[in-house]
């Protein structure tokens, strides 16, 4: 007699604990998965607000400088206009004397039978026009000018023949320098 021995069940029991614990190592291993993700994604996400929030922050500091950057600017536009005005200022305290030194110039360096009809001056430039009885005393007026402390360069423009009331005469214009004071400051400036 021979005996039969049926596996089948045992094999099929066998199988089926298999199956199962392959659905729990997969269970465990698609939670382990989940979790890392989600601690993953926790992570990131909160790297990323954290540097949001400095970006903010940054850009709130970068508007407040630039305000700053905008004062700093006009102040400095500002200290500008005033030293301007300043120097300005200084020029015509400076100077001040300069146009009594040219009128008193002129006055005493203008030859009998001479006068003038018009001065104009444009910084150290200074033109002048009048009339003469004759062009020898257009050129004593220049040597007269070029002699001065306080004026040089005197250039002849022009002169013509002009009547005036019947009488003829000649008419001339004329440019000088004005010789400038060097202030004391600007004396030692220059040596140093």
């Amino acid at each position: 007699m021979t005996t039969r021995i049926n596996l089948l069940p045992h094999r099929e029991m066998r199988r089926k604990q298999q199956q199962q614990q392959f659905f729990v190592m997969l269970a465990v291993v698609v939670a382990a998965g989940v979790a890392i993700w989600f601690a993953v994604h926790t992570y990131l996400d909160g790297q990323l607000t954290n540097q949001n929030a400095r970006n903010r922050y940054l850009e709130g500091e970068i508007v407040k400088l630039d305000k700053e950057i905008a004062e700093i600017n006009k102040l400095k536009e500002q200290t500008a206009a005033l030293l301007k005005r300043k120097q300005v200022v200084e020029t015509l305290q400076g100077n001040r004397a300069e146009v009594v030194h040219l009128l008193d110039q002129l006055i005493r360096q203008i030859p009998d039978g001479m006068y003038l009809k018009s001065i104009k001056q444009q910084g150290t430039k200074v033109a002048i026009s009048g009339f003469t009885q004759s062009q020898a005393r257009v050129s004593t007026l220049m040597r007269n000018l070029e002699g001065s402390q306080y004026l040089q360069n005197a250039n002849l423009v022009e002169i013509k023949v002009a009547t005036t009331g019947g009488l003829r005469i000649n008419e001339f214009t004329m440019n000088i320098d004005v010789v400038r004071a060097v202030e004391p400051s600007a004396k030692g400036a220059k040596k140093g």
